[in-house]
């Protein structure tokens, strides 16, 4: 079925008609995100009718013997999502842009492990699709903002990404900036945080900001930005769970484990200096870019949620349901 057999697709085109919904949408991935997001939207979909939701995963995702992956396909079936097996990576744009014109609304939540070379591919294929609405995997920091020529190359090809939908205006896009995934700021490899020895290493200097959004918390906000009425469009939407400088962090972990964090600061200079060292380090990229302080941080006040009045999880709420005191010795 080519996307001009669809009745949605000449209707969210139609810049006269702003309440034109999203009715046959396919999800790119079930990972980190891609499950939030599926969960959130057949939930909201239930509220519609004539919604169908499909997710696009790698055959041999499907055919996993995994225990998890076996959980997640079993949990997609009983949420009513048809399963569509597919490559984003091995597919040509050709063959990406049939699958896409059977839809009127794709969103990518395949993430970066797809490659840097992706998120251009699969923006190509939307547009080749003649998709009528399009919602790339740019969950993230505002690119705009940080610029090119930044430590993060991915955040190059990102800003490439924009300036394609821009230049265009067959295709509706939407762009969800979300900051960095909240859990991401505790993992131990990214060493911002360091729990066995009650230590917050912050990226730049303590007063540098970072904006943070549950994974849960922007699957369920995707969602209502799908539905929204009117329907949002060729616009860029901010989330945010929390907006706080590193210090800030240091102390919310010291209240609610009760104990002093140690704090410390990774000087931009010294974070490239360890990057020209190790320049494919993905890790080192991401902390040097972070340090910058640029585009990572946005007020909450002005976000999605917050004008909408919806509640999200803050860092102190994370710290408490996430690492009990038992866990930080």
């Amino acid at each position: 079925m080519s996307n001009q057999d669809h009745p949605l697709a000449v209707s969210l085109t139609n810049q006269a008609n702003p309440n034109a919904m999203s009715r046959n949408i396919l999800v790119l991935g079930a990972g980190e995100l891609g499950l939030p997001v599926l969960r959130s939207l057949a939930q909201r979909a239930r509220n519609f009718d004539g919604v169908t939701i499909s997710v696009l995963l790698r055959a041999s995702a499907i055919q996993s013997t995994s225990p998890g992956k076996q959980g997640d396909i079993a949990e997609i079936r009983d949420l009513g999502i048809q399963i569509v097996p597919g490559d984003l990576v091995k597919s040509s744009i050709d063959e990406l842009a049939a699958v896409f014109g059977q839809y009127d609304t794709v969103i990518g939540c395949a993430g970066y492990a797809a490659g840097i070379d992706t998120p251009m591919k699969l923006a190509r294929a939307a547009l080749q699709a003649q998709l009528p609405r399009y919602f790339p995997w740019q969950f993230g920091v505002d690119f705009d903002v940080i610029g090119r020529g930044g430590p993060q190359d991915i955040f190059d090809a990102q800003l490439d990404v924009r300036e394609l939908l821009r230049a265009q205006d067959q295709t509706e896009w939407v762009i969800i900036s979300t900051g960095m995934f909240m859990s991401y700021l505790f993992e131990p490899e990214f060493g911002v945080v360091d729990l066995k020895e009650h230590a917050v290493h912050a990226l730049g200097s303590l007063d540098t900001a970072v904006t943070l959004t549950t994974p849960d918390d922007i699957g369920m906000l995707t969602a209502e930005i799908m539905f929204a009425q009117p329907r949002i469009r060729n616009e860029i939407v901010f989330l945010a769970g929390d907006t706080v400088t590193y210090g800030e962090v240091a102390d919310k972990l010291q209240a609610a484990l009760g104990h002093p964090f140690n704090r410390a600061a990774w000087s931009e200079a010294d974070l490239m200096d360890e990057l020209a060292r190790e320049p494919d380090n993905m890790m080192r990229k991401y902390r040097a870019a972070f340090a910058q302080g640029r585009g990572v941080a946005w007020d909450k006040s002005g976000t999605f949620n917050s004008r909408r009045a919806i509640a999200v999880t803050d860092v102190a709420t994370w710290i408490a349901a996430n690492l009990p005191s038992g866990r930080s010795a």
